[in-house]
């Protein structure tokens, strides 16, 4: 089973996938380069993560890292509703897979997603 690795951020997780006996503290472990998005979210470039994981090039469209750092994206660029449908997307999936956050915590993807969105609603509502 893959284990995934969250590095966290102000605004919201943010996936990098690493093999469960990889070590590695930043990064997109176990996907192509970019396929996350990871190095655009880490340096705030929301649009260039938005178009790259909306191609989909090197990831499935479905996976749940994709679903939940595109999420990420789309709430950093104002769209909200298309976060929350990324996050309950993420929720939905026929795919779970456990999750490390970058304080070491194990999640599982659904539980992320949760987070996520409960993040998104939190800020939304505070507006």
């Amino acid at each position: 089973m893959k284990i995934l690795k969250i590095l966290g951020i102000a605004t919201g997780l943010m996936m990098t996938a690493t093999p469960a006996s990889a070590e590695s503290d930043k990064g997109e472990i176990g996907y192509a380069k970019g396929a996350l998005a990871y190095d655009a979210l880490m340096a705030g470039k929301n649009e260039v993560a938005v178009e790259r994981l909306e191609q989909a090039k090197y990831v499935q469209a479905n996976d749940p890292a994709r679903l939940i750092n595109l999420g990420q994206a789309y709430a950093r660029t104002g769209r909200m509703g298309d976060a929350a449908v990324m996050f309950q997307s993420a929720i939905n999936s026929n795919r779970s897979l456990d999750l490390v956050l970058s304080d070491g915590t194990v999640i599982n993807s659904r539980d992320a997603a949760r987070l996520a969105l409960r993040n998104l609603n939190n800020r939304v509502a505070s507006r």
